[in-house]
């Protein structure tokens, strides 16, 4: 889809059928470093005397990161390769993980810190969701879409829970967890030199500046037969991924912290485990609802909305009771939404893009779902004119809105395509000589 390529990528090297696997060893290390600040956020204000308002800034930077690292790095490994970039990205998250063992008591290594961790892990699910997928050649797209996802969501859910343990019992917590995650990653970017390139680099036509962007714009749009179901399905689904992983081990530790006592931070950590965790396991689901003509009708996003809107729910009741174990069980919910949706939404985007602008669509469907994740730092923004109990019934207000715009849209989009369908039908099928006019033409 790129407007300035001469020619066709020539065909890629042949693969080993378990090629995949460390590209999605990259993925998980790059989960990991993203998601071990999460429950760390008490941490930081108890040990290092921050506010709540500078550790969800903490979480904003990440984010900041995250949209050049995902719509930047899809579309120049769609021109340049996936190896050089996704090999950049997993050394940008060990680096950001040493800046990390220096924040301490100063917030700007933790803003350059957590700014790098979301450039790796934007690069990480970018381009190593494309990657797998085009490294999986033995599986259909709903298995290449939950391995990427799967492993992504076990880093996520790994990093938080090691780092929280070490922070909790074990020496130097503003250091340890880091070490981890650098000790962790050091041997993945040399066997990524191995993997085999599945986007051989092309020459730019016009130049590398102005081939890049022309190649970027081309890349970022969206298909357009598959326009009004992006706006429609795509669009209001995807910032509830991250958004309710955020509702869950970001703000519901926050609001129920001190029910905890001086297990605030391993609670903390068993939120995020079990928010991920849950979202690992439900991931099957979507693909079974995924099958035949439930792809067509939605049912996977509207399912995951559905979810969402009943843990919006609960997060509003629990902001009046504060009950540690309803915060337990409204991240179970939560982790099965994000699940659900985190897959759906990515077999949703592999549906709608030609093989050179997988990456880029990529980046684009995950970096709306990454602006949830800064739905905690406007809460906390907020805060200082509206109560928790009223922010969060707002928020369950916007999942009921989003959960009809989905229902709604996935409906019409799956009409308009059955009606195309039936039209092509019977359509006549042309004479002989049209199809050899046609050729010549």
């Amino acid at each position: 889809m790129l407007g300035t390529r001469k020619a066709a990528h020539p065909p890629a090297a042949a693969s080993r059928p378990d090629a995949w696997r460390i590209v999605a060893a990259a993925m998980f290390a790059c989960g990991w470093g993203g998601n071990q600040f999460t429950p760390l956020l008490l941490m930081y204000r108890r040990l290092g005397g921050y506010s709540t308002l500078s550790v969800d800034a903490f979480l904003g930077a990440y984010v900041v990161g995250l949209v050049p690292g995902l719509l930047l790095a899809g579309p120049v490994s769609d021109r340049r390769g996936r190896r050089p970039v996704l090999v950049a990205g997993t050394v940008a998250s060990a680096v950001a993980s040493l800046v990390l063992c220096f924040g301490g008591q100063s917030p700007w290594p933790l803003y350059a810190g957590r700014l790098t961790t979301g450039i790796a892990v934007g690069i990480a699910m970018a381009v190593g969701s494309s990657w797998v997928k085009e490294l999986s050649s033995d599986a259909g797209g709903g298995l290449a879409a939950r391995r990427a996802s799967l492993c992504q969501t076990a880093g996520f859910g790994l990093g938080a829970g090691v780092a929280g343990a070490l922070a909790q019992w074990g020496p130097w917590p503003m250091v340890t967890p880091y070490a981890v995650h650098v000790l962790l990653t050091l041997a993945i970017p040399v066997l990524l030199l191995r993997v085999p390139e599945t986007r051989p680099p092309l020459p730019y036509e016009g130049g590398p500046v102005r081939g890049l962007l022309t190649g970027l714009v081309a890349d970022l749009r969206v298909p357009m037969p598959a326009r009004r179901r992006f706006r429609l399905v795509v669009l209001p689904m995807a910032p509830w991924v991250f958004g309710a992983a955020g509702l869950a081990y970001a703000v519901m530790p926050q609001l129920v912290g001190s029910r905890a006592g001086h297990w605030g931070l391993a609670y903390a950590t068993g939120l995020t485990v079990l928010t991920l965790g849950m979202g690992a396991a439900v991931q099957p689901v979507a693909k079974r609802l995924e099958r035949g003509a439930g792809a067509r009708a939605g049912r996977a996003p509207v399912a995951a909305m559905a979810v969402m809107l009943l843990g919006a729910a609960l997060c509003a009741a629990n902001a009046v009771l504060l009950s540690p174990w309803l915060a337990a069980a409204t991240a179970v919910i939560l982790g099965a939404g994000y699940g659900i949706a985190v897959v759906s939404g990515l077999l949703e985007i592999q549906r709608m893009a030609g093989p050179d602008d997988l990456a880029g669509l990529t980046g684009v469907y995950y970096t709306l779902a990454y602006a949830g994740f800064l739905l905690p730092t406007v809460l906390a923004t907020l805060s200082a004119w509206l109560s928790y109990p009223v922010m969060l019934t707002a928020v369950a207000a916007a999942a009921l809105l989003c959960l009809a715009l989905v229902a709604t849209g996935a409906r019409v989009t799956a009409a308009m395509t059955a009606t195309e369908e039936e039209r092509s039908q019977r359509r006549p099928a042309p004479a002989p000589w049209e199809h050899r006019r046609a050729g010549r033409g």
